[in-house]
């Protein structure tokens, strides 16, 4: 690990002032969870390390007049799941329990998490983002690596675990930077992006920007993920799937919203399988059809064919969770 200066501001204000205008010369320090591992492979090198945990107002869960909830990036994902005010949110409550590891629970936070770099090994042993353009994951080992948006040099899968169902349910997050009087809010799903450069993080993020809430539009959902893991352990999944329904009386859906986790460089949005569920009654029969929407266009490697059927079955018992019915298998 390369010798860094280590700065613990207050305010949200001196966060700014303290990041760093060039890119990379500057990281922040939530959780350490990821961003230590990183550190002491010298995958990232910076200068200046900006320790968040100590802005209190990073640190809270208040409610929205509107019935929404106000998350700050630096509360702990167990506190995020104990929390009163989350449990209405059924999917986010279930991807935290999928972690599975009392340590990355207590330890890891909201911003962190959705902020985390890919688990891709060609990056992760210094291969760079993009590995050479995407042709080392092209040729070689690609069993974890994208089945849809995959088309480009990225070939990676987005990291994040909370990012499919805060998606599916519409939250928002609240970007501070890049001046100490600016800041931006808009949906979750835009903060992410494909990269097409190796300059280009997987994050719209910019120099002196960072995230500093995540707000959750008032409950009027049910919801549900499903991950399709190896084991019970903190191992990432192999596929994942978020869904949010409105349903009237009769189950019929008014309603929805499908996301996929870790099949795409982002946070995969299906419309397909949205559009496919409004006004039909859910059953088993249904939500497998609507499984085989969200796949129906996936373009995998040579080696992750495999992922095509998770992501199916993940998307399935997802919106089978969110209309409260039985799953079915292990």
């Amino acid at each position: 690990m390369k010798n860094f200066e280590y700065a613990a501001p207050r305010t949200e204000v001196e966060v700014v002032e303290l990041l760093s205008e060039q890119p990379g010369r500057s990281e922040i320090l939530a959780g350490g969870t990821d961003l230590v591992g990183l550190m002491k492979k010298t995958i990232v090198t910076p200068r200046r390390v900006v320790n968040v945990m100590e802005v209190p107002s990073l640190r809270q869960i208040e409610p929205e007049p509107d019935g929404g909830v106000r998350i700050g990036a630096s509360v702990t994902l167990d506190v995020l799941m104990d929390h009163p005010l989350v449990e209405p949110y059924s999917a986010v409550r279930q991807a935290i329990a999928g972690i599975s590891s009392m340590q990355l629970q207590c330890q890891g936070t909201i911003g962190g998490e959705l902020c985390q770099r890919p688990q891709c090994w060609f990056f992760r042993s210094g291969h760079g983002l993009l590995a050479d353009g995407g042709k080392l994951a092209q040729a070689g080992d690609n069993r974890f690596h994208a089945i849809v948006g995959n088309t480009g040099p990225a070939k990676f899968v987005s990291a994040s675990r909370l990012a499919p169902a805060l998606i599916a349910l519409g939250a928002q997050v609240r970007i501070v930077g890049p001046n100490e009087d600016s800041e931006a809010l808009l949906p979750l799903a835009q903060l992410y992006r494909t990269p097409r450069h190796e300059g280009q993080r997987e994050t719209i993020l910019g120099p002196r920007q960072f995230v500093s809430h995540v707000i959750l539009p008032a409950a009027t959902m049910t919801s549900g993920t499903y991950e399709v893991r190896h084991g019970e352990g903190p191992d990432y999944p192999l596929a994942a799937a978020a869904s949010a329904l409105v349903l009237d009386a009769g189950r019929i859906v008014r309603e929805a919203h499908v996301v996929m986790g870790q099949v795409a460089p982002v946070p995969w949005v299906s419309a397909e399988a949205a559009r496919y569920l409004v006004g039909k009654f859910v059953d088993h029969s249904v939500a497998e059809a609507a499984g085989k929407a969200a796949v129906a266009q996936a373009t995998p490697l040579a080696h992750n064919g495999y992922k095509v059927q998770l992501a199916k079955v993940a998307v399935k018992r997802s919106i089978l969770l969110a209309a409260g019915l039985e799953t079915g298998g292990f």
